[in-house]
């Protein structure tokens, strides 16, 4: 029981994970292939590559020997780190393990000196806006790209460092 580094291993199972964790969104929002292929219910093995190859880590929680979620930390630079397709199996979900997976993109981003984590979600999710409110994150704006048929909310967390809390 804990969390991992994803290896080249575990692409196939991580983009799996990710499907399926995000099929009741795609149904709550009516969206589909046609109209937001870049979902996350749609994720391919490709995406999970491509993101790795470009310097995007991923981990995964394990329970009793079985992937039970998985989350993306991508730290492209200067200015903040990004928590990207957190996704726990639905049969896991309400156990903490969302929360843990936070927690360890938290931990990276203060090692790596960041001082704000970002994220950006669907701005009428108002179940998950609320859970990740509770988490410790703020709204940071919302957008409406064309591409997408539902406005995106950008949230961002502030990294305490042990700098700052001395």
């Amino acid at each position: 029981m804990g969390i991992r580094e994803v290896e080249t291993a575990d692409i196939k199972s991580v983009a799996a994970i990710i499907r399926a964790a995000n099929i009741p969104v795609a149904e709550q929002f009516n969206l589909n292939c046609s109209n937001a292929p870049s979902h996350p219910s749609f994720c391919t093995p490709e995406w999970i590559r491509t993101g790795m190859d470009r310097g995007e880590r991923y981990f995964v929680r394990e329970t009793a020997g079985e992937v039970a979620g998985c989350v993306a930390y991508d730290s492209p630079g200067p200015g903040p780190a990004y928590l990207n397709r957190l996704a726990v199996l639905p049969r896991f979900q309400n156990r903490g393990m969302g929360r843990q997976l936070v927690d360890h993109v938290i931990r990276l981003a203060r090692a790596d000196g960041k001082t704000e984590i970002s994220i950006g979600i669907i701005k009428n999710h108002v179940k998950l806006k609320g859970w990740y409110t509770s988490l410790g994150f703020e709204t940071a704006g919302s957008k409406r790209f064309r591409h997408l048929p539902f406005d995106v909310q950008f949230m961002r967390y502030q990294v305490i460092s042990a700098r700052n809390e001395q």
